[in-house]
């Protein structure tokens, strides 16, 4: 994949609205402080269609990644639903659950969380055999998602040989070699300088595009917030939408 030297345009448009296939209805969560409950959501309501790529920005303890653990079924709020596709995760049980993460999710970390102990290739093939997909079939599988990344000739590189742009390449391709229906980033840029940052961004952008993932991005810098169809914030428990230029 030739890799570009231009940072990620804004999304000059909305995809073609489907139904949603996830839903957060009337999702409050809090967690214990000191003597008090901190609320991290109150009654909130979110869609995220298929193909759609959103960007959810909030200052430091605002929720933020609790929001994407409880999409993901990590964490379950103290009311309301989450769904895929009218499965309410917080009614199922925890093996349900670990299921539907593994097929459905992929999940990239601002600090990467790839096994130090495996190679390029062996941290994406984790994923494909945690779904089942062992041998033959997860080495070309995960082959073919590093090419796509343009780092296939890193493959059998260990993490601490790879810098932290190859590093988040690799993670990338784990978050995305099984074709989850989403993809939840938490500060996927934020340990990159700004040119490396950019450039991951593009081929992430690149290869969801491809592939018609959907995208929740939780980022702190409005440049890679303007890259997605639609940018959320929290606030005191609540989101809203925001839309046209605005400050942080």
């Amino acid at each position: 994949m030739r890799k570009s030297n231009n940072k990620p345009q804004a999304a000059s448009h909305k995809p073609q609205v489907d139904p949603p296939f996830i839903k957060l209805a009337d999702v409050s969560h809090s967690y214990p402080e000191s003597d008090s409950a901190h609320v991290v959501l109150k009654n909130t309501c979110l869609d995220i269609a298929h193909g759609e790529k959103l960007a959810l920005l909030g200052r430091s303890g605002s929720g933020k990644s609790t929001l994407l653990n409880l999409i993901a079924g990590i964490d379950l709020p103290d009311s309301g639903s989450i769904s895929f596709t009218d499965q309410d995760i917080v009614t199922i049980d925890e093996t349900s659950r670990t299921l539907l993460r593994r097929r459905q999710v992929g999940f990239i970390y601002q600090f990467f969380n790839l096994v130090p102990s495996l190679t390029a290739l062996e941290n994406v093939a984790f994923t494909l055999e945690l779904n089942g997909i062992r041998g033959e079939q997860a080495r070309e599988q995960s082959l073919a998602m590093l090419q796509r990344l343009g780092m296939d000739h890193k493959h059998n590189c260990f993490p601490s040989r790879l810098s932290g742009g190859e590093q988040q390449r690799v993670a990338i391709a784990r978050a995305l070699v099984h074709d989850p229906a989403i993809v939840l980033a938490d500060e996927p840029t934020g340990n990159l300088d700004a040119k490396t940052g950019a450039d991951v961004l593009t081929v992430l952008h690149e290869v969801l595009d491809a592939s018609g993932s959907s995208l929740l991005l939780v980022t702190h810098s409005l440049a890679v917030a303007r890259t997605t169809d639609r940018v959320l914030t929290l606030e005191e428990g609540l989101i809203s939408e925001r839309d046209g230029d605005f400050t942080w």
